[in-house]
């Protein structure tokens, strides 16, 4: 069926492919392309930036399926850190298959590894009602905090479609 990984630069191509998938369904932006690969490609050769793991067909272990990245947050109050899990996307071929499940439980077994590992969090779009459900049949819930920003440069653009 599949299997996980660890990421690795010859992935590029289809984490960004992913990656702009990702952002037009969840938030209608098309990222500049020249911005995303260079992004992942720094993810993918500074292992302390981010941490990506994908999917991979069991036919062919190249044929990426699905992936997520996990960035890194000290906690301060909680004197440890909290992986962040970022840029989850499943093939919509593969979705409803336990690819994101097989990915998740990969991340907890590499996070539980680290005993200075206190936790994992995600932040989901409000209107993106099936992954939200997704999260909490897997043990999610809300956190109680609600993400705010102040970005000096958005390097995306909100897509007329």
């Amino acid at each position: 069926m599949f299997c996980v990984r660890d990421a690795v630069p010859a992935d590029v191509d289809t984490i960004c492919e992913f990656n702009q998938r990702l952002a037009l369904e969840t938030e209608s932006r098309m990222i500049p392309p020249e911005v995303l690969r260079r992004g992942v490609l720094a993810a993918l050769t500074i292992p302390d930036r981010l941490h990506y793991w994908v999917a991979v067909s069991s036919d062919d272990a190249a044929q990426v399926i699905g992936q997520v990245a996990v960035s890194y947050e000290w906690s301060d109050w909680r004197n440890g850190w909290i992986w962040w899990l970022q840029s989850v996307y499943v093939d919509s071929d593969w979705r409803g298959q336990g690819v994101f499940r097989a990915l998740l439980e990969k991340i907890r077994v590499d996070a539980t590894a680290h005993a200075n590992v206190i936790g994992l969090r995600l932040y989901v779009e409000h209107e993106n009602a099936p992954a939200r459900v997704t999260y909490e049949k897997l043990g999610f819930v809300p956190a109680g905090y609600e993400v705010m920003e102040a970005m000096w440069a958005d390097t995306t653009t909100r897509s007329s479609n």
